[in-house]
Parts: structure tokens; C-alpha cells; sequence
């Protein structure tokens, strides 16, 4: 199972992270790429708490939807809302500055999120998570992302 618990899922995540160029074209979604890397890193500071998120969940998705999000072998599909503070099309996201320095803090976020205790304690939708699903999600919004660029 892939996880940034594991330093060469890490290295991988981070590899794949770099190839993506400003002008990467979408394969789905309405991101641009840097918008697309601005939102990972948005996600990343959810998940260490620096980011306050509204919550979207109901025992449905706290249960189900979270095991089969986080533990079955099928990559995430396209079109998965996200919520607003992390939105890059309503405005609230960071916005996109300099592509290779918000590529780097995407980056320096991932490895500090596989290395650190995560403090934020529930996801918005997925409902509270230990620390190990806490580095699942964070390597498989990651390549959720990456995947949307070709990376």
C-alpha cells in the first residue's frame, strides 16, 4: 500500500511532483497546474492544521466511503468535490505565485506530513484519522492531483 510512511513512496510522490511544468495540460478538471499545486499544498496545510476546512461529512462517508477511499486498490475518479477553502475556482485557495517555489513548498509539505505528527484531527469529509490514514490520503490526493497532469 502506498503511503508517505514509506520514504521511497515519498521520493516517488516528490519525483513525480517535479516533472509537472506550469504549462502541463489537464486531463480532467478545471485547474490549471499551478493552481493544481497551489491546492495540494492547501490540502497539506489542512492536514497539519494551518488550514481551517468546513466539514462535509455524514456517517456514510466517516465509514464506507473513507475505507474504500483509503484502502482499496482503485485510484481516486475525477470529480470529487472538494470543499470551499481549498477551491482554487471560488477564489479562496492560495493563489498561484511562482511556480517553481510553490512546487517546493508542495514538496517541503509532503515530507514534513510523512515525518511529523499530523495535529489536524478529523478530515472534512473522511471524519477523524490516525495518523497512518492521515499519510495514506496525503500520498493519494497527491497522486490524485499528479495523475490529473500526467505526472
Amino acid at each position: 500500500m502506498t503511503t508517505l510512511e514509506n520514504p521511497k513512496d515519498l521520493a516517488d510522490l516528490i519525483r513525480r511532483l517535479r516533472t509537472v511544468r506550469a504549462d502541463s495540460t489537464a486531463r480532467w478538471g478545471r485547474m490549471s497546474a499551478h493552481q493544481m499545486i497551489c491546492h495540494c499544498a492547501d490540502a497539506l496545510r489542512m492536514a497539519t492544521g494551518e488550514l481551517t476546512v468546513s466539514e462535509a461529512t455524514g456517517p456514510l462517508q466517516r465509514t464506507l466511503i473513507k475505507w474504500s477511499a483509503l484502502y482499496l486498490p482503485l485510484r481516486w475518479p475525477p470529480g470529487f468535490p472538494t470543499r470551499p477553502e481549498i477551491d482554487q475556482h471560488r477564489g479562496r485557495g492560495t493563489q498561484p505565485t511562482a511556480f517553481a517555489s510553490d512546487v517546493d513548498d508542495v514538496a517541503a509539505r509532503l515530507a514534513f506530513v510523512a515525518t511529523h505528527h499530523v495535529t489536524c484531527k478529523a478530515h472534512p469529509i473522511f471524519g477523524p484519522l490516525s495518523q497512518r490514514a492521515w499519510r495514506r490520503w496525503a500520498y493519494l490526493h497527491t497522486d490524485h492531483h499528479l495523475r490529473q497532469f500526467g505526472a
